[in-house]
C-alpha cells in the first residue's frame, strides 16, 4: 500500500491496522489509496475519535467504523467492514435505510435519543437503544458522499429505567392494597406518596397530602411534637415512631401510631423515609379500660376475706391483697417474686413448688393444701388455688389465685378420717376391679377393630392376588405351549392389580396419608362441572338436583379428591335407592361454634358446606355408629369394599374439615361435608381439559430416570421409551449427578423420592443447581416428608403415586413438561 494511504490509517487503532491489512479487491470502494480526499479525511478523523462512529459511504452505503463502534455490532465485525450496509444490517434495513437515505436526500442531520433498533449482533434477535446523530458528509464537489453516524448505546439505561418504573408501579399497587396507611418522603422530608388507605381514612384529595400537607390532618395539640420528632429523625437519618391523633374523614380524631424507616442509596446517601400509620384508637381505649379494670380489681380483692394474689405468666408473683399482709405480718413487697415460700412450712415447700411449676408448664389450674406461718408464728393449714387467664389466641398472660385458711376444716377432717378408712379401702378395691374390667373391655374392642381392619385388607388383597397369580400362571402355561391367546388373562391380572392399587389409595385416604394437592376451589363450579359425570354414574332412575348457594365462600382443598368423595357418596346413595329416587347436592356457607367444635373435635370457625342427601333406605342407629369403620358394609358380597365412607372421612379430616351423617330408616340419609373457608383473592381452580390421545413425546425430549429398585426402573425406562422418549437411567442420586456433570441434559428428571444416601428431593435441589429450570417429576409408594408435608404436596411439585400404569405415566410426564412449575 502506498505510504500516503497508510498515513491517514496509521493512528486508527485496531480498525486502522485491519484496514491496512485488508484485501480491498472485493469491496465496492476499492483500496484506500484510491479513495476520495473527503473520504480519507473523514475516515482519519473517525478512526482517531473515542466516540462510537460508523460512516456509510456512497449510494450503496459502504460501512466503515472505528474501534469504539465495533463492539456495538457484535459478531458482524469484522466482516461488515467495507461492505454495503444492506448485507450486514439486513434485519433492520427497512428501518435504517430510510434514515440514511433521508440524510443523503435532504442534507439535514437526523437526531434522536433512546431510539430503538432491532438487531441480531450476538446470534439472536434483540431490541437495543441508541442516542443517534446522522449527519451528511460532503465530497469535494459539494455533493453528499456519505452519512456520518455518531451513536451512543443507551440500552442498559433504558432497560434500567423501565425496570425502575415497573418496580415503582408494583410498589404502588402493593401499597394501595395494604391494610394500613403507607407513605414515602424524599430526603428533604417532603411527602411524595400516600397510599389509597390514607386518602380513604382522612378524606384528603390526591394532592392535599403531598409535601407537608399530611400534617393538616394531625390534631392541633399534637402537630408541633409530631413535626419536631419527624424533623429530628430526618436530620440523623434514623428510624422513628410517634403517636398522635389523626382526623378521620368524618371529622373524628383517632389515635394512631406513625412508624418509619430510612431509605438509603447504594452509596449510603439518605433518600428519605418509608412509613406506615396504624389506627390504634381501639387499643388506646382498651388500655384505658384495662387500667380502670385493674383499679376495680384491686378494690374488689381487698374486700374479700380470702388472701388474693396474682402472678405473671412466668410465675412471678407481683400482687397481694391486704388480707395476705394481715395474715402473714410481712411488709409490702417482702413476698414478691419467689419470696412467698418463706411463709410455707419447710416440710411442704418441695411439693408446693412441684405443684406450682407443673401448673406453669401445663397451664392446668393450681390447687394444693399446705401449712402457712401466721403472724403469730403458728403454722395453719391453708388451701392455695389459682386459675390461668388466657388471651384470644389461648396463651396464658396471668394467674389469679387465693389462699384460704382451712385449719378448722382440717381439724374436722382428722376426726372423720379414722371412721372413713374401712369404707375407703372397700371403695378402692371395687374401683380397682372396675378399672381392670374397663381396661380389658377397651383392649378387646381395640383388638376387634384391628382384626376387622386387617381381616378386610387380607380378604380383599387375597382375592386380588388370586386373580393376578392365576392369570400369570395360565399365561405361563399357554406361552410355554406356544399359545399366544392370553389376552383374557392379561386383562384379568391388570384388573386385579388396578383394584389392589385402588384399595391401597383408599387405605391411605382413610389413614390420612394420601398426598394432597390443594387448590382454591369454588364448590359451586366444581359440582356444576360434575353434572354429566354424576348422571352417567347414577343412571336414569335417580333424579339429581343441585342447590347452589349464592355468594358461596371458597375453600382450599384437593379438587380431584373432593370429586372422588362426592362420587363415592353419590354411588352409596344410588345403592340405597334400588327403585330410584332423588339425590340432592346442596352448598352453603356454615359456621361451627365452640360447643359443636368441642363435641366433635373440630376447629370452630367458618366453613363451606356440601350436603349430599338421598331418599333411600336410611340407616339404623347401629349401622350409623359404624358407618365410617373401614371394611364395614351392609351391601351384599361383591357390591362394596366398605372403604367408601372411610375414604371420605379420611380425606375430609386430612383437609382440616369435618364430616357428619344424619340418617333415619325409611327416610334417607344426608352426609354433610364441612371444608375450611379460604381467605384470599386468588383465582379458583379450573378443571383442565383432558389430554388428547397420541400427545406423548416430542422430538428431542430426554427423560432421566432415577430409581434404586431395578425392576421398577426397568419398567419405567421401557414404558417411557414405548411413549417415544429418549431415556437415560441411573440407579442412585449420585449416579444421576455424575451423568449431568458429564454433559447429560435431560428435559425431565423422573425420580423416586425414597432412596439410599440421597432422597429424590435432595437430588432435585442439586440437579437444578447444575441445570436451572430442570423439570422434576417425583414418584414413590409412600410419601414420607420429602415432597409432602402434613399430607400436602409442596407448592409447584409434580408427583405420581406408585403403582402407576402407562397411561397415567404418559399424562403426568406430558403435564410436567408442558407446565410452568
Amino acid at each position: 500500500m502506498p505510504q500516503q494511504t497508510a498515513a491517514f490509517l496509521a493512528r486508527g487503532g485496531e480498525i486502522g491496522a485491519l484496514m491496512q491489512r485488508k484485501d480491498w479487491s472485493q469491496s465496492p470502494l476499492g483500496g484506500p489509496e484510491g479513495w476520495p480526499g473527503a473520504l480519507k479525511t473523514t475516515v482519519g478523523l473517525m478512526l482517531a475519535a473515542k466516540a462510537q462512529i460508523v460512516l456509510f459511504w456512497g449510494p450503496a452505503f459502504i460501512a466503515l467504523y472505528n474501534d469504539a463502534y465495533a463492539p456495538t455490532i457484535g459478531l458482524k465485525h469484522p466482516d461488515a467492514l467495507g461492505r454495503p450496509a444492506a448485507e450486514y444490517w439486513s434485519e433492520l434495513w427497512d428501518d435504517l435505510h430510510p434514515l440514511l437515505q433521508s440524510v443523503r436526500d435532504s442534507g439535514q442531520t437526523v437526531f434522536a435519543n433512546d431510539r430503538p433498533f432491532y438487531i441480531e449482533r450476538h446470534g439472536y434477535p434483540e431490541t437495543v437503544y441508541f442516542d443517534i446523530s446522522y449527519s451528511p458528509v460532503f465530497d469535494t464537489d459539494g455533493s453528499i458522499g456519505g452519512v456520518l453516524c455518531i451513536v451512543s448505546e443507551t440500552t442498559g439505561r433504558v432497560l434500567g429505567e423501565r425496570r425502575l418504573r415497573e418496580s415503582e408501579a408494583r410498589f404502588r399497587n402493593m401499597a394501595d392494597h395494604a391494610p394500613v396507611m403507607m407513605w414515602v418522603t424524599d430526603q428533604k422530608g417532603l411527602c411524595t406518596y400516600l397510599n389509597r388507605s390514607w386518602y380513604e381514612f382522612t378524606g384528603q384529595g390526591q394532592d392535599e397530602g403531598q409535601g407537608l400537607g399530611w400534617l393538616e390532618m394531625v390534631h392541633p395539640e399534637d402537630r408541633a411534637e409530631a413535626e419536631r420528632i419527624f424533623a429530628a429523625a430526618g436530620e440523623r437519618g434514623e428510624p422513628f415512631r410517634l403517636e398522635y391523633r389523626l382526623r378521620r374523614a368524618d371529622g373524628l380524631y383517632r389515635w394512631a401510631i406513625d412508624a418509619a424507616a430510612p431509605r438509603f442509596a447504594e452509596d449510603g446517601s439518605f433518600l428519605g423515609y418509608i412509613g406506615s400509620v396504624i389506627d390504634i384508637a381501639d387499643r388506646f381505649e382498651a388500655e384505658q379500660r384495662v387500667r380502670d379494670s385493674e383499679a376495680h380489681l384491686q378494690a374488689l380483692s381487698n374486700s374479700i376475706d380470702d388472701m388474693v394474689w396474682s402472678a405473671r405468666a412466668d410465675g412471678y408473683l407481683d400482687y397481694y391483697n391486704d388480707r395476705w399482709y394481715e395474715f402473714t405480718g410481712l411488709p409490702r413487697g417482702a413476698s414478691d417474686g419467689d419470696a412467698w415460700d418463706r411463709v410455707i412450712h419447710p416440710e411442704d415447700q418441695a411439693r408446693t413448688w412441684e405443684c406450682w411449676r407443673n401448673s406453669l408448664a401445663t397451664g392446668t389450674p393450681y390447687r394444693i393444701e399446705y401449712r402457712m406461718r401466721h403472724r403469730s408464728g403458728r403454722y395453719l393449714w391453708a388451701m392455695g388455688r389459682a386459675q390461668p387467664v388466657r388471651d384470644s389466641d389461648g396463651r396464658i398472660v396471668r394467674w389469679f389465685g387465693t389462699c384460704t385458711d382451712i385449719q378448722d376444716i382440717v381439724d374436722a377432717r382428722e376426726v372423720l378420717a379414722r371412721s372413713r378408712e374401712e369404707l375407703e379401702r372397700e371403695v378402692n378395691e371395687r374401683t380397682a376391679k372396675l378399672l381392670e374390667a374397663e381396661s380389658r373391655l377397651r383392649q378387646a374392642q381395640k383388638m376387634e377393630a384391628v382384626g376387622q381392619l386387617t381381616g378386610g385388607i387380607a380378604h380383599d388383597f387375597n382375592n386380588m392376588l388370586a386373580v393376578i397369580i392365576s392369570g400369570l400362571t395360565l399365561m405361563q402355561r399357554r406361552l410355554a405351549r406356544g399359545d399366544t391367546n392370553i389376552a383374557p388373562y392379561i386383562d384379568g391380572a391388570m384388573d386385579g392389580a388396578h383394584r389392589a392399587a385402588a384399595l391401597t389409595e383408599r387405605l391411605l385416604a382413610f389413614a390420612r396419608q394420601q398426598p394432597l394437592a390443594p387448590q382454591i376451589v369454588d364448590a359451586n363450579s366444581l359440582i356444576n362441572g360434575m353434572s354429566e359425570l354424576l348422571l352417567r354414574a347414577l343412571g336414569e332412575p335417580i333424579r339429581v338436583e343441585m342447590v347452589r348457594a349464592a355468594g358461596l365462600w371458597r375453600t382450599h382443598v384437593d379438587p380431584n379428591q373432593l370429586e372422588n368423595a362426592l362420587i363415592n357418596l353419590a354411588v352409596n346413595a344410588r345403592d340405597a335407592m334400588p327403585g330410584g329416587g332423588r339425590l340432592t347436592i346442596e352448598t352453603a356457607n356454615a359456621f361451627i361454634d365452640d360447643a359443636y367444635g368441642a363435641e366433635h373435635e373440630v376447629q370452630p370457625g367458618q366453613y363451606v358446606l356440601i350436603a349430599v342427601t338421598d331418599t333411600g333406605d336410611g340407616m339404623t342407629p347401629e349401622v350409623l355408629a359404624r358407618a365410617f369403620d373401614p371394611f364395614f358394609t351392609t351391601k351384599g358380597v361383591g357390591r362394596g369394599t366398605g372403604l367408601g365412607l372411610s375414604q371420605v372421612f379420611g380425606f375430609v379430616r386430612q383437609s382440616g374439615g369435618h364430616v357428619k351423617i344424619y340418617s333415619e330408616p325409611g327416610h334417607g340419609t344426608c352426609v354433610k361435608i364441612y371444608l375450611p373457608r379460604h381467605y384470599g383473592d386468588a383465582l379458583p381452580y379450573q378443571r383442565r381439559s383432558e389430554a388428547k390421545p397420541g400427545q406423548v413425546a416430542r422430538p428431542g425430549e430426554v427423560v432421566l430416570v432415577v430409581e434404586d429398585e431395578e425392576r421398577v426402573r426397568r419398567f419405567s425406562v421401557e414404558a417411557l421409551r414405548e411413549l417415544g422418549y429418549t431415556v437415560v437411567e441411573a440407579a442412585s442420586g449420585l449416579e444421576a449427578l455424575s451423568l449431568i456433570e458429564a454433559g447429560c441434559r435431560p428435559s425431565l428428571m423422573f425420580t423416586d423420592v425414597v432412596m439410599p444416601e440421597m432422597t429424590g428431593r435432595q437430588l432435585a435441589d442439586k440437579a437444578q443447581t447444575l441445570l436451572p429450570g430442570l423439570k422434576v417429576l417425583y414418584t414413590t409408594g409412600y410419601t414420607r416428608n420429602a415432597v409432602v408435608h402434613n399430607g400436602v404436596l409442596d407448592p409447584g411439585t409434580h408427583f405420581l403415586q406408585k403403582p402407576f400404569g402407562l397411561d397415567a405415566l404418559a399424562a403426568k410426564v406430558r403435564e410436567t413438561l408442558d407446565g410452568d412449575a
